[in-house]
């Protein structure tokens, strides 16, 4: 799946969540796909967790996380 079609999969809607980016058709927060693979678990552990979840919704966290990262400069602690 292209770049494109994952982040398709994305999306905010202040109806929804307080407009926090979700998986479309969810209300499973990208950051909470994020955090739990920050956190150790597995595509697996979220599948399990999050029936309705797909292996290309997380595949979709990871992009957008990507494209976040971009557009923006963070200072890390260090």
């Amino acid at each position: 799946m292209c770049r494109s079609d994952l982040l398709a999969r994305i999306s905010t809607d202040r109806n929804i969540c307080g407009g926090v980016a979700c998986i479309k058709g969810t209300r499973i927060a990208v950051a909470i796909i994020l955090d739990s693979l920050a956190a150790g678990d597995t595509e697996k552990d979220l599948l399990d967790s999050y029936p309705s979840l797909k292996p290309d919704d997380i595949r979709a966290a990871l992009a957008y996380a990507g494209e976040l990262a971009r557009e923006n400069i963070w200072r890390v602690a260090g």
